[in-house]
This record gives C-alpha cells, structure tokens and sequence, in this order.
C-alpha cells in the first residue's frame, strides 16, 4: 500500500516521499483537507470505494486474527495502516454531523477519453512526489449507497479493531451511522455512467453494501435495528442472494454478498440471536456452504486454467484478487466451522478429482517458467524502484503471463486486488 500525503513513520518503502499535500486546497473546494488516504496503483488517484473495502477486509482480518499478527510483530504496523485509512475517510464527508447531504468519491482523475491534454494522473505519468498540478476532486450528492455503506463498514469494523482507544472507537462508530443512514436515503450507484468512476471501479448494484455494511454496523454497536435491516428478505432477495447465477460466491470490491453472508454466518455460529433473525440467518448459512462447495473442482461451478488457477470472473483479466479473496473466505469459514465445533461444507469421502495438479508442483515446469522469467528480465531495463510483497493482477486464461510494465491487466498491483492476499497471508 503506497500511502498518500505527508508520510507517517511507519512507512516501509525507502524511495517514497511526502507527495499531494494540497489535495483538497483550491478555491471553491467545500473540502480543504483531503491530504491522506493511499493511491489506487500504478497511477496515483484516490478511489473511495476500493480503499474502503481494502481497509474493511485489512480490518475483519486483524478482528479474527490479531494474535497472529502480534505474533509477527505486525499488529502495531497493521493497525497505523488502518487508521491511515480512517482518518483520511473521515475528512471525506461531514463526519461530526448527523446527516449528509453529499461525500467525495475520489481525489485525482485518470480520463483520458477527451482530444485535450488535461494534466491528470493517467496524462502525467510520474511519481506522486512531483506533481504539482490541481487535482479534482468529485462529489456524490445523491445516489451513493454503496459508497456510503461501504465506507461506513470500514469505519465500523475499524471501530472494534480500535475498541482500546475509546475516544476515537466512538468517532469510528458515529461517523460509520451517519454514513450508514445517508446509504439508506441516498438509493442508487455512486457510479452512474457520466461519472469517471464508472470507467474504472464502476459499481454494479448497492444492495450488497447495504447488507454488508449493515451487519458491519451491528457488530459494531449491537444495535438491532440494524440486524432487523440485514435480516430483510426483501434486501436479501434484491441483492441476489437466492439467484445464483455465474457471479454468485465472487467475493470482490464490487460484489460483497460473498463476504456478508459469510459474516452472518459468524453471528448465527456463535452468538445465535434466534427469533425472528434465524430464519434468514440459516439461508444465508446455507448460501455460505453453497459458496464454498463451488470452490472446489469437484462440483464445477467454475473453470479452472491447466495450471490450476480457479476462474472466478471466468477468464476476465486480473484473476488473483478473486482467488485471493475467496481463498480468505473459505479459510475464515473453516476457522468458524471449526470454533463452533460444527462439522464441515464437504460430508463424506473426498473425491478423486478433487485432487488437481497445479502446473507449479512440477519441476520441469518450473525451470522452465524459470528460464522464460529471465529471459524476459534481460530484455527490459531495471526498475529504478521496486517493492517486494505485492500480488500483480496475473495470468491470462491460458496461463501465460506478459511481464510488461505498460500492460496493467498482468503486472499492475491494486490497492483492493492485495486486501484479500493480505488477510489470507495472517
């Protein structure tokens, strides 16, 4: 994660330097301090509605497994990673009010469709150190429920990771509720087809933040107002979580159902809240042992590339943020199954072909993919900066990967594409 603005002391990248400490500051801004938050990718803008997910996932994950990050010596630097999250959300929208009207989407633009030259992050390819230009800022005034109840889930679940630190555990929770109500009344995408955000993070319903971020909120204040909104059949139904369909269990910064009822199924394992909550608690217990059964090869639900690489966006570009996240979800899952002493999504004899050969168990394999590394590595010019720990987008369908720096859909590594592999990793 490359933060952005003046740079906190825990910062682990030696060649990364303060960088866009006016984001915010220019006339007419109704928001004069938006210096924070951490930079999408290779470019350097600021997307609200893939940072908040990034942050919510690095936050679930120190929440179920704090004691072996403090095992790793990383709870500390995981939990400064957070709040420099947090506190750049919170500059983001009127976070002392009761209500909202509007929030920031994003800071810094990357269109690059229109004839003219604009200076933006996309047209200026540099290092966020030097740029010197205004950067836009955009706004949702209406229609941002999904923004919203995404970033008010990471604030909420931020709030149980900081529960010690009372004072700002509080500030957390009351700007996750404000947030949270102005995604009930705000009905719509962040991400409508004139806005810029719909060219890169493009928002494909809310419903599924509405239910994430709901149950984020009750277990952050144990308010069942909130269980009684999530427990919905009718928000259930139109965030499809009886339709099935090539999508269903594809936990991502777009799709949170996956992870919500996973979520829910916690609270259903360990705290049973009972009636009237328990019926739909079971149905999306029941979706959840569905999700994770569609994982293995067994049942082909979904493809899989010779190599082994389950296809969860069916052979889309960037497939490892996807196998990343679900591989945090079933491994999350098998911990709750096991906690509650529960026996598991898989009865009786493990079939033959669940066993799949993955092109890296083999050795001739691996020279061989050994050899073509560094023969590609000959052929380009050293990167002047590197950083080791990030997880690229990946191969194609077939396999093959092009390590190209100009072809974002193998090497570029995302914000949001490395929070499932970072919580997987504890």
């Amino acid at each position: 994660m490359f933060p952005a603005g003046k740079l906190p002391e825990h910062n682990h990248v030696p060649w990364r330097g303060d960088s866009c400490l006016e984001d915010g500051n220019f006339p007419g801004s109704s928001y004069k301090d938006l210096v924070g938050g951490y930079y999408d990718a290779g470019d350097a803008i600021k997307f609200n509605f893939p940072m908040s997910f990034a942050m919510t996932m690095l936050s679930w994950s120190v929440i179920e497994y704090s004691a072996k990050y403090e095992a790793a010596g990383e709870l500390n630097h995981v939990k400064q990673l957070i709040k420099w999250g947090t506190d750049y959300f919170l500059k983001t929208f009127n976070s002392s009010a009761d209500t909202i009207y509007q929030m920031v989407t994003q800071v810094g633009s990357g269109n690059t469709d229109g004839p003219n030259v604009v200076p933006n992050d996309h047209y200026c390819w540099m290092r966020p150190e030097d740029i010197d230009y205004q950067r836009p800022v955009s706004i949702c005034y209406s229609s941002c429920s999904d923004l919203a109840a995404e970033m008010a889930a990471s604030l909420a679940s931020a709030s149980i990771v900081f529960k010690d630190d009372k004072v700002y555990s509080r500030k957390l929770v009351h700007g996750a509720k404000t947030l949270h109500e102005f995604a009930k009344s705000s009905k719509g995408r962040y991400s409508p087809n004139s806005q810029e955000s719909s060219k890169f993070y493009n928002s494909s319903m809310y419903w599924d933040e509405l239910i994430w971020g709901g149950a984020w909120m009750y277990f952050a204040t144990g308010n069942v107002t909130y269980l009684d909104r999530v427990t919905s059949h009718a928000l259930a139904k139109n965030a499809g979580a009886f339709s099935g369909g090539p999508y269903y269990g594809v936990f991502s910064w777009d799709n949170k159902l996956a992870g919500a009822q996973v979520l829910l199924s916690r609270l259903r394992l360990f705290l049973s809240p009972g009636y009237p909550y328990e019926d739909m608690l079971s149905n999306f217990h029941n979706q959840t042992n569905i999700v994770m059964c569609s994982y293995l090869p067994y049942f082909n639900k979904f493809n899989r590339t010779k190599g082994g690489l389950i296809q969860l966006n069916h052979g889309g570009p960037q497939p490892l943020q996807y196998a990343a996240n679900a591989a945090f979800l079933a491994a999350l899952y098998s911990d709750y199954l096991d906690a509650a002493d529960t026996p598991g999504w898989f009865w009786g004899t493990i079939p033959e072909t669940r066993t799949s050969q993955r092109s890296f168990n083999s050795e001739e394999q691996k020279e061989t993919e050994l050899q073509r590394r560094m023969e590609m590595e000959r052929e380009q010019k050293q990167n002047p900066n590197r950083i080791e720990g990030a997880m690229v987008a990946g191969p194609d369908k077939h396999d093959g990967f092009h390590d190209v720096r100009t072809n974002y859909n193998y090497t570029e590594p995302t914000l949001a594409g490395n929070a499932g592999l970072s919580c997987f990793q504890h």
